[in-house]
This record gives structure tokens, sequence and C-alpha cells, in this order.
């Protein structure tokens, strides 16, 4: 199941890529990350982005959450993702799927605990003119 659901992700970011094509800068979410636009289409009311976001050593994504789902693959690196009770709810591997729910309910952080930069490919499936994320305040945790 694990397997299947990291094909349909992996083949999901790839499809995207393919047919929106073309590449932009974005502006870095906090110190050092990175993001890069790799494409985005708008179908109805519904906008799909693909963007690769990096993340150096001992930074972090900062606490938010997103109005639509977002799925990702971790393309180098490990993605150790907390929740808003301050507990881990899964690291992330080089080729590991994640997915994060809508909500302001899912408030999370994205942390790169590693030596290395983490890169994600990651596709935001958002209400049409929604940003990527809404930041939200640290929910007590001893870590940004």
């Amino acid at each position: 199941m694990r397997t299947a659901f990291r094909t349909a992700v992996t083949g999901s970011v790839a499809v995207v890529a393919l047919l929106l094509g073309g590449t932009a800068k974005a502006t870095p979410a906090g110190p050092g990350v990175t993001a890069t636009l790799i494409g985005r289409t708008t179908i109805g009311d519904t906008d799909y982005t693909l963007r690769e976001i990096t993340i150096p050593p001992g930074q972090s994504t900062g606490w938010h959450y997103h109005d639509g789902p977002l799925y990702g693959v971790v393309k180098q690196g490990t993605l150790s993702h907390f929740d808003s009770s301050c507990a881990s709810d899964g690291v992330y591997r080089k080729g590991s799927p994640i997915q994060e729910p809508a909500g302001s309910g899912n408030v999370h952080i994205g942390r790169n605990l590693g030596d290395t930069p983490l890169v994600l490919d990651v596709l935001y499936v958002l209400p049409h003119g929604a940003p990527f994320s809404e930041d939200a305040p640290n929910p007590g945790c001893p870590f940004e």
C-alpha cells in the first residue's frame, strides 16, 4: 500500500511538471529557505502549483497550515515533520511521499535536522488565489 501511494504521488508530481512546464524563482519562505516555481495551472476554482522547496541544514518552514491539501516527495535529505502538539508526526527520507491535509486545524512545521540540504517537490492543490501557506504562531513548542 505504501509503495502504491509513493508511486501515485511521484507519478502525479511528474505529470503535473510535464503539463505545466516553465521555471521561475519564488521569494524565500524563511532564513535560507528557497522555493522554485516549476509550474502552475488553474482548473475551475482550483490552483495546482508544483514547487521545489530547499531547506538548509538547521532551518525550518516555520509554523503554518494550508488552505488546500499538499502532496510531496523528498528528493534529498530528511524532513522532520511536527504537528501542533509538538510531537513528531513523521520523518521522511529521500524518496518518501508526504501528504498534508488542509485547514487551520492542521498547523505544522517541517524541519531539516540533518547536515545536508533538504529538497522537496511539492504539489499544492489550493482554492484559486489562496497563498501557498498561512502563517501560524508557535503553538508552545520549544523549537521553531
